[in-house]
């Protein structure tokens, strides 16, 4: 039988750090977890939308501010978060036009992929039990790591290659964090996931005509964001759940279905490139982490 969010035990007493959650899948997620008894922190760049939508969340919902395209916030976000057992790598940007963060990193990689590195590296010692950080089945769709210009410094941009090579470094760096925590005997995991294909607010900001057509299309293909969230609430909740399976549907070309394992890119099984991308992040963000 397929896995459902009426499995999860009571949460009550355990605290769930999410990345943009005041909508879309995030929203779902949260929505679970408190119904479950929860404590969920929404770390929104947006915290008064984010507010508006705790506000409508019956259980312990609460608003802390987190631009995830500027390490200081991130740093001010991390700095002010008390011990808390689950990160969620929710948050996430979708082919928007070419554009830098505060710090100079090309958007989709430095919100994507480099605002959750330098997070979850600044948090790692308050979590006691687990990171989920959210990949996609759009991994896939990028030939290579431009492992030698990850910023786009040398090479035109490519907005649907940029967003692929962000949701690859999510996937990498989920599997390159994993192999890290076990190779220093620590008993916190790190998961890989993806939601298959959902009509969110993603598929609204490209500022191109596809912004006004695609969820009506996404519709068709994919899964309302309630059962998009489910990849991310099984790694999340889930005692059993191996963190060397990338989880999330595996049907219709991993557009929707229940949560299982999912298959990954020749690409993403690369650990030379786990290593490297890893060590391109720490030069760029400035942020070590210590296991």
């Amino acid at each position: 039988m397929a896995w459902k969010p009426s499995e999860i035990s009571d949460q009550s007493g355990r605290t769930f750090v999410i990345t943009g959650a005041n909508g879309g899948i995030g929203e779902q997620t949260t929505k679970v977890l408190a119904s479950k008894g929860a404590t969920v922190i929404m770390a929104c760049r947006n915290a008064a939308k984010a507010q508006q939508v705790a506000d409508g969340i019956e259980g312990d919902v609460r608003v802390a501010a987190l631009d995830l395209a500027s390490l200081a916030s991130v740093r001010e976000f991390a700095d002010s978060t008390g011990a808390f057992d689950v990160l969620i790598n929710n948050a996430g940007l979708m082919n928007i036009p070419f554009s830098r963060t505060a710090d100079g990193f090309e958007t989709q990689w430095g919100v994507n992929h480099l605002g959750h590195y330098a997070l979850t590296g600044l948090l790692l010692d308050k979590i006691s039990d687990r990171v989920v950080t959210l990949s996609s089945i759009a991994h896939k769709q990028t030939p290579k790591l431009w492992i030698d210009d990850l910023n786009y410094e040398n090479r035109r941009y490519q907005r649907n290659l940029a967003y692929a090579q962000s949701k690859l470094s999510n996937l990498m760096f989920a599997r390159e964090l994993q192999r890290r925590l076990t190779a220093a005997g620590s008993s916190k995991r790190s998961y890989g996931v993806h939601p298959g294909v959902s009509a969110t607010d993603l598929f609204a900001h490209t500022e191109t005509p596809l912004d006004k057509i695609a969820k009506p299309f996404i519709r068709l293909i994919g899964h309302s964001p309630a059962k998009a969230a489910h990849s991310s609430l099984f790694a999340a909740t889930m005692p059993d759940a191996d963190p060397a399976i990338y989880w999330g549907p595996a049907r219709f070309m991993g557009n929707r279905g229940p949560v299982e394992q999912s298959s990954s890119s020749k690409l993403s099984r690369n650990q030379d490139l786990w290593r490297r991308l890893w060590e391109e992040s720490e030069r760029l963000t400035g942020v070590t982490y210590k296991f």
